[in-house]
């Protein structure tokens, strides 16, 4: 793979804004999440800039660099998922281009947003269910959380669609 000093100067920007949000994230506790999400959409855009294989660099030194930098390891590992997220959008989003042929794939590409959305967030919700929660959670309080989140991944969708269309659309002439 040959990166250019470009991509080097970008993706180590991006990089320290990530880190930043992280970081701001557990010092403005009111807007944690959207920073969180925020420092998640660079992600999406060094993938769109420069490729997957540049994009999973870019997550796993966001990852790696969060839990030496960051103060609140929870944030870093909510980060992570959410990067994963675009990641994983990212890399299904150019397997479908690849099939001009596929029907529908529009309809395929929602579905693969909500089942890598589902391997993270559900396991998540299940497994440190004690952690997430002050008190004890009925099963039924659970799928509510579990339905919760299928509604909050449409926004947070929403939102880095916008980001890459409208807002990193008008920047990205002035970085690149």
């Amino acid at each position: 793979m040959h990166v250019t000093a470009k991509t080097v100067a970008l993706g180590g920007l991006l990089l320290a804004l990530t880190i930043v949000f992280m970081a701001l994230g557990s010092v403005i506790e009111t807007s944690t999440l959207f920073l969180l999400a925020a420092a998640s959409f660079f992600v999406g855009i060094v993938i769109r800039e420069f490729g997957l294989a540049a994009g999973g660099a870019f997550y796993l030194a966001a990852v790696l660099l969060g839990f030496f930098v960051a103060p609140n390891k929870f944030y870093v590992l909510t980060f992570a998922a959410m990067g994963f997220y675009i990641l994983g959008i990212e890399a299904v989003w150019r397997w479908l281009l690849k099939r001009q042929e596929m029907q529908k794939r529009h309809l395929v590409f929602w579905i693969a947003k909500y089942v890598v959305f589902n391997i993270v967030y559900i396991p998540i919700v299940i497994l440190f269910r004690d952690m997430l929660f002050a008190q004890a959670v009925s099963d039924t309080m659970l799928l509510i959380v579990i339905a919760g989140g299928q509604i909050g991944l449409f926004v947070y969708d929403r939102a880095y669609d916008y980001v890459q269309a409208h807002i990193w659309g008008k920047m990205r002439g002035r970085f690149l």
